[in-house]
């Protein structure tokens, strides 16, 4: 039997990375899946590699209706809705808070924060009419002390931690639990799609980054996509039915480490290798490609 036998699951950024993890994982464990992203080619792929209980719809999540039908999707498929996992997100803007478009501030806050919040406003009314759900959303060790990211992600993840708090309170009596994830350094290709590489290159990006993470926490291995998976089969199952509220913290020790530590040489090695530029040039070229995104809505 797995842990998540008969569970149905809506995953939100589920084509890549954590999410793409979590999507294969969820299934493994018995759970039928609809997940989201606007990586529509790998999310046809993933769905294809699983069969019948993975359903692929592409979503941008800064989008409300898309989110909703997401969820209408997975209702109307398998009729109900156990587990809602908001894990769409990306680097957002970075850099010093002057250089920021405002733009790019509110494409950030779209897609790390509103999304989240819309995930559980609209999962809210399927599970009230159940009795029943958990509900699950990417947060991170940046949300719970200074030096861990950029501003906008940390801001971000620090709201999502507290908004967890707040709907746990709220909904505990209608049978549903909130809680969050806070990954440490997870070798995924946000590393090098925050540095304005595309997906293929952020991907090769991510194997350097997973050597450079075995040497950043108490645990001496980088953390992966699964690691982060494993953790939201537990907050989906029945195991922690007594557990809401919660922020959990997966990081090999990192948060208790102390401040991450950037080896910027490396990063402007990589980046010249790549022919991208210095750091700073490459962060604002970043930036004003996020702010020129805020009125391009797929």
């Amino acid at each position: 039997m797995g842990r998540l036998d008969n569970k149905i699951a809506v995953i939100t950024g589920g084509a890549s990375g954590i999410g793409k993890g979590s999507v294969k994982l969820f299934v493994e464990e018995g759970a039928r899946v609809v997940f989201g992203d606007i990586q529509d080619d790998l999310g046809k792929a993933l769905a294809d590699e699983l069969g019948p209980n993975a359903i692929y719809l592409h979503t941008n999540v800064r989008k409300e209706s898309d989110i909703k039908a997401l969820i209408d999707l997975a209702v109307k498929e398998f009729g109900r809705l156990d587990i809602m996992f908001n894990n769409a997100g990306f680097g957002g803007a970075a850099g010093p808070i002057e250089g920021i478009p405002t733009d790019a501030f509110d494409v950030t806050i779209e897609v790390l924060l509103r999304s989240v919040f819309l995930g559980i406003k609209l999962a809210v009314p399927v599970m009230k009419q159940q009795k029943s759900g958990s509900i699950i959303s990417s947060a991170s060790v940046a949300g719970l002390r200074t030096g861990m990211g950029p501003h906008l992600y940390s801001a971000c993840k620090a709201a999502i931690i507290q908004l967890t708090h707040t709907t746990a309170a709220e909904l505990g009596e209608f049978g549903i639990r909130v809680n969050s994830i806070c990954p440490g350094g997870i070798s995924t290709a946000i590393f090098g799609r925050g540095l304005g590489l595309s997906q293929v290159q952020a991907e090769r990006f991510a194997q350097f980054v997973q050597l450079a993470l075995k040497e950043m926490q108490p645990i001496q291995q980088a953390g992966l996509p699964v690691d982060i998976a494993k953790a939201a089969v537990w907050l989906a199952s029945e195991e922690s039915s007594f557990v809401s509220g919660h922020a959990l913290v997966v990081d090999g020790g990192l948060i208790w480490k102390g401040i991450l530590e950037q080896n910027t040489e490396q990063y402007e090695d990589f980046l010249g290798k790549m022919g991208l530029g210095c750091i700073e040039d490459v962060t604002c070229s970043v930036n004003e490609q996020i702010a020129k995104s805020k009125y391009e809505l797929d």
